[in-house]
């Protein structure tokens, strides 16, 4: 992999009481990995995190939108994954716990695909 940015290694030190958490590069960006699975998404050094139901209204109540994207056809794209609140950062461990729902989202994702 080619060298993280200053922001992916911020937020890997961050989320360090998580557990083990890898970034890796993919689509202009990079996807935060716990577990095996993606639980965040780094875009132009903007953070989200996977979001469902159980989850979201935190994020809504914060003014939060999901991360959308312009596919090569020109359409919208809208994925499961919301922007952090910028106040979080002042709060690490709310932010912590926030990436922590996330990574239960990813496993309850990932849980619910057939076999």
């Amino acid at each position: 992999m080619a060298a993280q940015s200053e922001y992916t290694d911020f937020l890997l030190e961050l989320l360090h009481p998580l557990g083990p958490v890898t970034a890796r590069r993919m689509f202009g960006g990079a996807g935060l990995f716990a577990d095996g699975l993606m639980f965040a998404l780094i875009a132009d050094d903007v953070v989200c995190f996977k979001v469902d139901d159980e989850n979201r209204p935190a994020f809504e109540e914060e003014g939060m939108e999901p991360f959308t994207y312009e596919s090569k056809a020109g359409k919208r794209g809208v994925m499961a994954y919301w922007r952090v609140p910028e106040r979080l950062f002042d709060v690490p461990d709310e932010f912590v716990a926030r990436a922590r729902d996330a990574v239960s989202v990813a496993l309850r994702a990932d849980a619910a695909k057939p076999p």
